[in-house]
């Protein structure tokens, strides 16, 4: 009678265990340790089965670090991108080329705007003036020539989408209705950042390069597809490689065997590119790298080889870290986010799309509820041995049945139905082995014969305290960048300026370390460090914002040297940011470096970038703010910055509130009075209190910039009343 009770107790808890996993699959709930194996198993798969030859039909023209050293900081005049394209078709011969690059704003850098005002008034009945200007109008002017560049081929610009309204630019004509894609489920859009009206007249098409991350932040797949208006418009390799093709995809209803299930694609005669159902596609990843990389300069200059672009298509974009366009990916932690594109066209080219079929999880829930009822009757009744051999053979077949379906272009979850069979074939081990024995000797004995005594011993005893694996932590990332370098640099030599950046970047690196600080990087006058990691540190945003503060303090003896020489005074802007990353050793086989990635990061160099919007030396993020209550803040403003959606405070330090003088605190107590006011759309009384304020500040010789900013504010508002609905957010558009 017990040994039938301890039977179907094993039974009871292997069904329990089959019913959790099954509503997993069916989505009643989610277990982040099977969707963190799954993308394991998808990532191991996938490099695996990497192809490593380089594709010729897919050329990267590189916006790298010797194209910007030779040509300038980003971005470029379209002179110069007149130039590129110019090269591309008429010298190289390419087919076609595409830009991971948005084109928003009209580039003024020839002074043709200020030439063409002084004739309108000054040199109005200047005859000679207006002669010699009309004949300059067609060089100077740089956006005409690049959009007559973009003619002379088919030319695909990018552009982005936005989940807020906003419209800069022109979009491109829409790939059909939306009405036409009924059976997907697209992200509805509501804005957008495209190119120029006359950039985008004279380019074939557009596309938007806006790329999704899975939960864990890595990058497996990309929408093709995205919905805006009731239209639909494609990505920017979609568009590219429809200009390439000159064909026009259609959306196509599949239906599929052995469940008669229906699935989407975009077809057209020799093309077949499966979407799921929000029109995303996994991304057919080659070994990195995975195309020819030609420098831009090289192209520029004409010292490119010819036969690597002659009918190739074209990518532009860039591999330079300063300029952010770095995923992460299964191949790569750093990977540029234009190869990504270069993937999808090449793998639709080859027809290699891999995708999960409309049937892969009805037979996940078959598979899931025959094995779970199976293994839970059966696994009792045998042996440990027995039971091993029997659960590891099932494990088999479904591999095989996994990799066979790989190889075809179909991709089945790997982790539910492993972790069944697995899990029950432990599970009864387990209550064999150490549930129902009396002997811990032999139970220890019988667990040896499973799991290396060795591997046991290493898990219970490491002596690394520190190491440089990627991990995920709460850090504090704090960026800053010398406003006005370019001035700067034009007014000394060069042997002076490299003089003046080493002292400098030696004065700020030895603030960073004095107070815990890791150096991550320097680019050029910017230093990017971070606190939490390798070692670990409770303080770290506390430690972060003070060394902000110092770098500040330290500045400001530095320019009374500097003074002395007769250089330049520096300014810099530092933004603090606090959150989760992922910290650890990432590069190429060709070189690692220890750094961080993740959203918080690319928000502290967001908050580094708006210090000079509110005339501020500098801004911390809400995150930094919440865990320092003993320091001393001014809230400047709610934002949404460029790449988020959600609103962000952001703030001022002030240092140690004990530190701060009664003063200082009295104003940004009264600063956050007239923030009330400003959101409630209270101009009156937020005018006079700023008022009042400019007049303290000045007595106590603290800047006034900030309230000055909220000044011009509202007037602005006053003859240009905002929204009904407006939240008192201000928007960024630009990084």
């Amino acid at each position: 009678m017990g040994n039938i009770l301890k039977y179907w107790l094993r039974v009871l808890v292997s069904l329990l265990i089959s019913v959790v996993l099954i509503m997993h699959s069916a989505g009643i709930v989610r277990l982040g340790m099977l969707d963190r194996l799954e993308a394991w198993s998808y990532d191991a798969r996938l490099l695996m089965t990497l192809p490593h030859e380089i594709d010729p039909r897919i050329v990267i023209i590189d916006i790298d670090e010797a194209s910007l050293k030779q040509i300038g900081r980003w971005p470029w005049g379209r002179d110069q991108m007149a130039l590129l394209t110019e090269s591309l078709f008429t010298r190289y011969k390419v087919a076609t080329v595409g830009f991971d690059v948005v084109f928003a704003e009209t580039d003024t850098s020839s002074g043709l705007p200020a030439l063409t005002q002084l004739a309108n008034t000054q040199f109005k009945h200047d005859a000679e003036f207006q002669h010699v200007l009309n004949q300059l109008r067609p060089s100077l002017d740089y956006d005409g020539r690049f959009a007559q560049a973009l003619s002379l081929g088919p030319s695909v610009l990018g552009y982005y989408f936005t989940p807020y309204v906003q419209n800069l630019g022109q979009l491109p004509q829409p790939m059909l209705k939306s009405q036409r894609a009924s059976a997907l489920q697209l992200l509805q859009v509501k804005g957008y950042g495209a190119n120029l009206v006359r950039l985008q007249q004279s380019a074939t098409g557009a596309g938007y390069f806006n790329m999704s991350a899975d939960f864990d932040g890595v990058t497996r797949r990309m929408p093709m597809l995205s919905s805006y208006q009731g239209a639909l418009y494609p990505s920017l390799s979609l568009a590219t490689l429809q200009a390439a093709m000159q064909t026009h995809l259609q959306i196509k209803n599949i239906t599929e065997s052995p469940f008669n299930t229906r699935h989407v694609a975009l077809a057209a005669d020799d093309m077949f590119i499966p979407v799921d159902k929000r029109g995303a596609v996994l991304v057919p990843y080659r070994a990195y790298p995975g195309y020819t990389y030609l420098s831009a300069v090289d192209v520029m200059t004409g010292r490119a080889p010819a036969d690597l672009l002659e009918n190739a298509i074209a990518l532009v974009g860039t591999t330079a870290p300063g300029l952010l366009d770095l995923r992460v990916t299964p191949v790569a932690k750093n990977y540029p986010g234009v190869e990504i594109h270069a993937n999808l066209i090449s793998g639709i080219l080859d027809g290699a799309l891999r995708y999960q079929p409309g049937y892969a999880h009805m037979l996940e829930m078959a598979l899931l509820l025959i094995l779970g009822m199976l293994l839970a009757l059966i696994l009792p009744r045998l042996s440990p041995l027995r039971g091993a051999l029997l659960s590891m053979s099932l494990a088999a077949v479904y591999l095989g049945l996994v990799a066979w379906a790989w190889q075809h272009g179909s991709v089945l979850n790997v982790a539910p139905v492993m972790v069944l069979i697995l899990g029950l074939m432990i599970l009864n081990m387990a209550w064999g082995y150490f549930a129902e024995s009396l002997a811990k000797r032999q139970i220890t004995g019988l667990f040896g014969q499973y799991v290396p005594p060795e591997l046991v011993d290493e898990m219970s005893h490491d002596p690394s305290k520190f190491n440089m694996r990627s991990e995920s932590k709460d850090l504090s990332i704090l960026f800053s960048d010398v406003r006005g370098f370019t001035t700067v640099s034009e007014t000394l030599t060069p042997q002076q300026l490299s003089d003046l950046l080493n002292e400098f970047l030696s004065s700020m690196t030895a603030v960073i370390h004095a107070h815990q600080g890791t150096i991550d990087k320097y680019m050029g006058d910017c230093v990017m460090a971070f606190w939490g990691a390798p070692l670990d540190n409770m303080y770290h945003a506390r430690d972060a914002v003070l060394a902000g503060l110092a770098m500040q303090e330290e500045l400001a003896q530095l320019n009374l040297s500097f003074a002395a020489r007769g250089w330049p005074q520096l300014h810099v802007g530092v933004g603090v940011n606090t959150g989760r990353v992922s910290v650890g050793n990432m590069g190429s086989k060709f070189r690692m470096a220890y750094t961080v990635m993740g959203d918080a990061v690319n928000l502290a160099s967001r908050l580094e970038g708006i210090t000079k919007q509110y005339d501020v030396p500098m801004v911390v993020g809400e995150e930094t703010f919440a865990v320092l209550p003993e320091m001393a803040f001014v809230e400047l403003d709610s934002v949404r910055v460029k790449g988020k959606l959600k609103p962000v405070i952001i703030y001022q330090p002030l240092g140690l509130r004990a530190d701060v003088s009664p003063h200082v605190l009295a104003l940004a107590s009264d600063f956050s009075e007239v923030l009330k006011a400003y959101r409630t759309q209270h101009w009156d009384v937020a005018q006079s209190k700023l008022a009042a304020m400019i007049i303290r500040a000045q007595a106590e010789n603290v800047p006034v910039g900030l309230y000055q900013i909220y000044l011009d504010r509202i007037i602005y508002f006053r003859e240009h009343p905002p929204a009904a609905d407006w939240d008192g957010v201000w928007v960024f558009a630009s990084k």
